[in-house]
């Protein structure tokens, strides 16, 4: 497929509010002259984004309050999303993260990754497929590193992050052969408020520039790739870890964290 012509169409862009997404709603807007449709809890934070992003003129920016964790406000996203306008693309980005012990994250914290990273995640890919399909358009949906490799002391967020690689990669698979792409972007840490917590201090070093990782995710939207990795020695470490036995691999990713539990019960 061609790809996508992203000036003056209409883009979703999820977990808009900060980070990532909030980097990637700003490109999509400045540098291809996206009209976006922003979505994320922070109302004052969208607010701003739109207001920066209107105040060079020709583009339009909506705002649209939900927490993901909620069913209906995924409803209600997706309503505000197809209603009124031709959809073109989506970037599928709002994700809730840990660091630490599986055993020291709560059920109801676990409910609310599991519904915002995968539930969500699911119900408005499923929802936006057919409009995107008229219009000739693409999907994103963001997963991470932790969803190729097991990341030990991320364990709950690795395992919603893998669910979202394998349900990217099969439906790329499923819609060959017709006018809508699915692409599966897999940015390793980034330096953004989800990482911000004193929790990650000693994984720091770890992370990539948020410009930097928004800039090559917009590129593989906009160019509709199949699986992206953020980042060459990211990519290269990627295939390395492959070449690995998984005991192996996965033991020197739960020394490296492990380690930093330790730097971080000092700090």
């Amino acid at each position: 497929m061609n790809p996508m012509e992203l000036r003056g169409r209409w883009v979703l862009v999820t977990g808009a509010s900060s980070g990532l997404g909030r980097e990637m709603a700003r490109i999509l807007a400045v540098k291809h002259g996206a009209n976006l449709l922003i979505v994320a809890r922070r109302e004052d934070r969208l607010s701003e984004l739109k207001a920066e992003l209107e105040q060079g003129g020709g583009v339009k920016v909506e705002t649209c309050v939900a927490d993901l964790s909620k069913l209906e406000d995924v409803d209600r996203v997706i309503a505000r999303a197809t209603e009124g306008r031709a959809l073109y693309g989506a970037i599928l980005n709002a994700g809730v993260t840990h660091f630490g012990p599986f055993e020291k994250l709560s059920w109801d914290a676990f409910r609310s990754m599991l519904d915002t990273n995968v539930v969500a995640t699911v119900r408005l890919t499923t929802a936006l497929i057919p409009h995107l399909e008229a219009e000739g358009g693409g999907l994103m949906i963001v997963s991470s590193m932790a969803g190729l490799h097991p990341v030990p002391y991320q364990s709950h967020y690795s395992a919603t992050k893998a669910f979202l690689v394998h349900f990217g990669v099969t439906l790329w698979h499923e819609l060959q052969g017709r006018t809508v792409s699915v692409t599966s972007y897999a940015p390793s840490g980034v330096v953004s408020e989800m990482t911000a917590g004193e929790s990650f201090t000693p994984l720091r070093r770890w992370l990539m520039p948020v410009a930097a990782a928004a800039e090559e995710g917009v590129e593989a939207f906009r160019t509709r790739k199949y699986v992206h990795i953020s980042g060459f020695s990211n990519r290269v470490g990627s295939v390395l870890a492959r070449l690995l036995p998984q005991r192996l691999a996965t033991s020197l990713v739960a020394a490296q964290y492990r380690s930093a539990l330790k730097k971080q019960s000092t700090l």
